[in-house]
């Protein structure tokens, strides 16, 4: 592909990925993501198949950034583990609060709808959400040896039940438009990393 292929076909998916945070995968048409990225409409099916391709293809994106984030938390230098647990808490935090409690976030809007609608979408957030919780892992694992995390049970259990208690309680703040949710699921975690 040329550059300026690759260029507009980055264009697509970036602003897909803004207007599906914000409004959710089915209410996004094509014709809305391509007048917004400002690329004529004819130009969607030279890069995409399908709107299911396109939809795989926004959320490996939207993934391979997340997760390479989360990358640069865990290897961060001259902090403990349990300091980069919390950053990475507090971006997931901070991210949720964006429009009054609605968040930007792909996998807390989108997911319950986009596994209903594609198989392939299922598959990449699954991988993905499973991406996550190893690299939550990692820093709890490195948080135990260095001493700077303790907890009650495994690691994978405690990296497990964090995320899922995180992507719970952005619904319930979407749904309320508070973010008392999120501060009780901050000092949880806290509590149950016995920070």
């Amino acid at each position: 592909m040329l550059v300026k292929e690759m260029d507009t076909r980055q264009v697509i998916l970036d602003t897909a990925q803004e207007l599906v945070a914000r409004k959710g995968y089915s209410a996004v048409g094509l014709t809305e993501v391509l007048t917004a990225a400002g690329v004529p409409k004819g130009s969607f099916y030279p890069y995409f198949d399908s709107k299911d391709a396109f939809g795989e293809a926004m959320m490996l994106g939207y993934f391979d950034d997340y997760l390479a984030n989360m990358d640069r938390i865990v290897a961060a230098p001259g902090r403990t583990y349990a300091e980069r647990l919390m950053t990475y808490w507090q971006e997931f935090y901070d991210k949720q609060l964006i429009s009054d409690c609605q968040g930007r976030c792909l996998v807390v809007k989108p997911a319950a709808e986009v596994c209903d609608l594609s198989e392939s979408m299922r598959a990449v957030l699954k991988d993905g959400t499973a991406g996550i919780i190893d690299r939550v892992e990692t820093m709890v694992n490195g948080g135990l040896e260095g001493g700077s995390v303790s907890i009650e049970g495994a690691p994978r259990l405690t990296a497990d039940s964090r995320y899922e208690a995180w992507l719970g309680v952005s619904v319930l703040a979407k749904v309320n438009r508070n973010p008392g949710h999120l501060d009780r699921a901050m000092a949880l975690t806290r509590q149950m990393l016995h920070l």
